[in-house]
């Protein structure tokens, strides 16, 4: 991992005051508390980006407040090396802080080579977890997901494999992510036969992606499991980074991104309308992007990705304003229907 940054790093001491202004949500009918924001270590924590960066960035969200921190196995780029990171961090600033902190991780995707490396299988998600605990440094998970759903492997087997992790004190709770409304209901099913509670899905959401509010939230709401969006500002779409064009170093630039040039022009006309109603609200387009799913009671949390402290703390501010009046909702609803 890069490292560009050689002045000495204090002993990281922090805040007092970071339980004072992050709203906390009940997840489902759980005992669990989240932060309304999650920090996601997707991007920017991988063995090619700057160590001293992410390491700023981990200390920035516990001080703001930020309790949850998401990974999966093969978060990097190379697959694995995100854990790793957030292991040695985790050594040298957050052992005092292990119990204050919900660190969740996930298998589904392709992670080594072989049929054992990928999918739902029991021998995948054990193996996995393995793994991911001796990266980390850590003796358990507080939340381990299935990434995907696996058409190959019987759902009965991938629940039951998340069953056993709990069992085996592993993983505090467990979770879905990606998985359609029928495979959710089909889990909770069998997760509710073996009684170990499914807590939360993980599932994508935004302004511009909103199929989960057809059936999967009403389900989850009703089923008491809690729901935890991603890729909150589709990739950066909501945001003021293509107001007026695309950056040479923006993700739309990147043939290797999934954020593609002509997503930017088609949703241009929506992204500048949604930005004067922002401005009006005192917020910024990314800010009003995150109160907006904030807005909805089914919501336990958002997660957020940062490429540096200040981003993290810009993005933070949307929980001072998570209120919209009827007209504002009302508006954004006719913007998006362009």
């Amino acid at each position: 991992m890069k490292i560009n940054d050689h002045a000495p790093v204090l002993p990281y001491q922090a805040s007092s005051q970071r339980y004072d202004s992050m709203p906390y949500r009940r997840v489902g009918n759980s005992g669990v508390q989240f932060p309304a924001l999650s920090l996601g270590l997707w991007h920017n924590f991988g063995e090619h980006d700057n160590f001293s960066n992410a390491r700023a960035m981990l200390r920035t969200a516990f001080d703001l407040g930020i309790t949850h921190f998401d990974l999966a196995n093969n978060y990097g780029p190379p697959y694995g090396s995100a854990e790793s990171n957030f292991g040695r961090i985790m050594t040298m600033d957050f052992a005092q802080h292990r119990d204050e902190l919900f660190i969740s991780s996930k298998a589904g995707y392709d992670m080594w080579p072989g049929p054992y490396g990928v999918g739902g299988s029991r021998k995948y998600l054990i193996s996995s977890l393995d793994q991911s605990l001796k990266r980390m440094g850590l003796d358990y998970v507080d939340l381990f997901y299935h990434h995907c759903p696996d058409d190959e492997t019987p759902i009965e087997e991938t629940v039951g494999a998340l069953d056993s992790l709990v069992r085996q004190g592993k993983a505090l709770y467990v979770g879905i992510s990606n998985y359609s409304a029928e495979q959710t209901r089909q889990a909770l099913k069998l997760f509710n036969e073996l009684g170990t509670p499914c807590l939360i899905h993980q599932v994508r959401y935004s302004m511009f992606d909103r199929a989960a509010e057809h059936q999967l939230m009403p389900l989850l709401d009703d089923k008491g499991v809690g729901l935890i969006t991603f890729s909150p500002l589709a990739q950066g779409l909501l945001s003021d980074r293509y107001l007026n064009g695309i950056p040479t170093d923006s993700r739309a630039a990147n043939s290797k991104s999934y954020l593609q040039q002509d997503s930017v022009s088609e949703h241009l006309r929506q992204i500048k309308q949604l930005h004067h109603l922002a401005q009006q609200r005192g917020q910024s387009l990314s800010q009003m992007a995150l109160a907006w799913i904030l807005e909805k009671p089914e919501v336990s949390s958002v997660l957020i990705g940062a490429s540096s402290a200040q981003q993290l703390i810009d993005n933070v501010q949307a929980v001072d304003n998570l209120s919209f009046s009827g007209q504002e909702l009302q508006t954004i609803e006719q913007i998006l229907s362009q």
